[in-house]
């Protein structure tokens, strides 16, 4: 794949230079800015890319804000966010602005090559790629309004593998369970959140999401 990289340490920015192209990826540009990260993208239009959230020059959302500006301009290209931090705001609406070809992973949590290669190969193919503590953090609700509330422990299992995103059949072989009783407990999230079930495990977390962002 044609691969963009957006990464300020000049050091974990070679070094991913190179993981990606011993593994025969072509990295068309590596850039320390968000505003290169733009126009590099508009330049050479990659198949994904993947950037830092905090970067030059004041090392806040810079990065996080370009993937947004991506995502509206280009939702064709992949975007996978690869940081120390989850910025709340943004990184919600990222992932609820589309339902494909997104990712979110946390660097130290990262204890594997092949966790990082196998997430952009599943962004790139239009899936979606969310480190288990993005989803916790966006997730995480403070009011007593909590819908969560409602949930049982094992449907807040599926909810967190669903935002994960895994498909049905995945978090039943994650959590040892059978198909139909995962499908049941979706079915419970769904009716418990009062959200109406749509196609496709991403778009139904992205729903789950949206409405408790809301």
């Amino acid at each position: 794949m044609r691969v963009i990289l957006a990464e300020d340490s000049t050091l974990l920015r070679e070094g991913l230079v190179r993981l990606l192209t011993e593994e025969g990826h072509e990295v068309v540009a590596a850039v320390g800015d968000a505003e290169a990260l733009v126009a590099r993208t508009a330049a050479y239009q990659p198949d994904v890319i993947v950037t830092d959230v905090r970067m030059p020059p004041t090392h806040t959302d810079e990065g996080l804000r370009a993937a947004l500006e991506i995502r509206r301009r280009w939702p064709e290209i992949g975007v996978l966010v690869l940081s120390q931090y989850v910025e709340k705001r943004y990184a919600a609406e990222l992932i609820t602005g589309d339902e494909e070809r997104v990712g979110y992973l946390l660097k130290d949590r990262v204890v594997q090559v092949g966790e990082f290669l196998d997430a952009l190969a599943r962004v790139a193919a239009g899936g979606a790629a969310f480190d288990p503590e993005v989803v916790r953090r966006l997730l995480a609700r403070t009011t007593h309004g909590d819908p969560l509330a409602k949930l049982t422990s094992r449907e807040h299992e599926v909810l967190e593998k669903m935002a994960e995103g895994h498909t049905n059949a995945g978090i039943a072989r994650l959590l040892f369970v059978s198909l139909s009783a995962v499908e049941k407990h979706v079915n419970a999230i769904f009716d418990k959140l009062e959200l109406t079930s749509t196609a496709g495990y991403s778009r139904r977390v992205l729903a789950i999401l949206r409405y408790l962002g809301s």
